[in-house]
């Protein structure tokens, strides 16, 4: 069982970026931007209302402050400035979903503050305290690392990342978007990867060895070239498997039996 979970609604005025329409319909979970790497009220609200409509799950997909850079950019932020601009974030979408009659689900940091929670525990405290103090039965998004600890640590609830188009270094980060082969563009190799870290709970990384994953969501990508085929292509191979595409809570129930309360 898993969850299948892409970013949305990562336009801004104008400008769009992939097909969120037809994401949707393939989608059990949605992280929105919440306006600090992409998104703006109008798009943030239309999000929100179409994932209302699908029955898909809404989540806050907070950044750094950096519009021009798509959140990818490193910034010299304190532990206590990443806090209160994920509160402020997770507070805006909060707003557009109690407007729709739903409320944010979960929390999972986008772009380089999402790659560096994995590793500087002062930003991971800093993103889990704003959750817990925000709301804690909200779910973080993470891959293993500081950031799941940190949850953890909090009583919060994880769900552990898979992201089917990027590839991972032996120590379990992700290979940096700027070098060669960090994201993966062949559909055969994408699904072969993404089945064998659900069923398998295996990824095979740069230096050609396996590494042990969790997986209770997989992340698909909706900006690039192709990727509506891809997300079907995914999603075909995986029920092909045996594995059930889910809510994310009730993942997270089979994970950890009845007593699973968070969501």
């Amino acid at each position: 069982m898993v969850d299948l979970v892409a970013d949305l609604g990562e336009g801004f005025g104008a400008y769009r970026m992939g097909d969120d329409k037809a994401l949707l319909d393939l989608l059990t979970s949605a992280n929105v931007a919440c306006g600090f790497h992409a998104g703006d009220p109008r798009i943030m609200d239309a999000t929100v209302s179409s994932c209302v409509r699908r029955g898909v799950a809404v989540g806050a997909h907070p950044s750094f402050p950096d519009l021009v850079g798509f959140g990818r950019r490193a910034m010299d932020l304190t532990p206590d400035e990443v806090r209160t601009d994920v509160l402020y974030q997770i507070g805006a979408l909060q707003a557009f979903a109690t407007a729709h009659g739903t409320r944010v689900r979960h929390v999972a940091p986008h772009g380089r503050l999402g790659n560096l929670v994995a590793t500087r525990s002062d930003y991971a405290a800093a993103v889990a305290d704003a959750v817990a103090t925000v709301d804690p039965s909200l779910i973080v998004l993470a891959q293993q690392g500081e950031l799941a600890v940190a949850a953890r640590t909090r009583g919060l609830a994880v769900a552990i990342v898979g992201i089917a188009d990027r590839a991972y270094r032996a120590d379990g980060t992700l290979v940096p978007r700027a070098a060669p082969g960090a994201v993966i563009h062949d559909p055969d190799e994408i699904a072969r990867r993404t089945v064998r870290m659900v069923t398998e709970g295996v990824i095979r990384t740069v230096d050609d060895t396996d590494l042990p994953v969790e997986c209770d969501t997989v992340l698909v990508h909706g900006d690039t070239a192709g990727a509506i085929s891809l997300a079907h292509r995914i999603r075909d191979e995986l029920t092909r498997a045996g594995v059930v595409i889910a809510a994310l809570t009730e993942v997270l129930a089979s994970r950890t039996g009845a007593g699973w309360c968070h969501g």
